[in-house]
C-alpha cells in the first residue's frame, strides 16, 4: 500500500465528534497529496466555517498521517470553497447517521 493509501485509512479512523462519523465517509477530506520528502498535505473543509471543533479534528489528522511511518511531516489546509454539503457523504456515511438517529 502506498502512502496515499495508508493516509486515506488512517483518516477513516478519524470521526467527526459531533456528528460520529468519520471524516472520510462525510467528504470532508478533498485531496492528499505527498512530495518527495514525504511530507503530506491533507486538504478539507469542516460541515460548517464555525465548526466548534475545527481544532480538535485538525489535530486528530495530524496525529494519524504522523504516526504513519513513511511521513516525514504533516499539514492540514482547512478550505470553505467547494462548500460542504450533505452531497458529499459517502453511502456508509448516510447509513450510519440514520442509524444514530433511529437509536434516539
Amino acid at each position: 500500500m502506498n502512502v496515499i493509501d495508508k493516509v486515506w485509512s488512517a483518516l477513516e479512523e478519524v470521526i467527526d465528534p459531533e456528528v460520529g462519523v468519520n471524516i472520510v465517509d462525510l467528504g470532508l477530506v478533498y485531496d492528499i497529496q505527498e512530495d518527495e520528502a514525504h511530507n503530506v498535505s491533507v486538504t478539507m473543509t469542516m460541515t460548517i466555517p464555525e465548526c466548534p471543533l475545527r481544532d480538535v479534528i485538525v489535530k486528530n489528522v495530524e496525529d494519524k498521517v504522523k504516526s504513519i511511518e513513511e511521513v516525514n511531516d504533516v499539514h492540514v489546509k482547512l478550505v470553505w470553497e467547494p462548500a460542504w454539503t450533505p452531497a458529499r457523504m459517502n453511502d456508509r456515511a448516510r447509513e450510519e447517521i440514520r442509524n444514530r438517529q433511529a437509536m434516539v
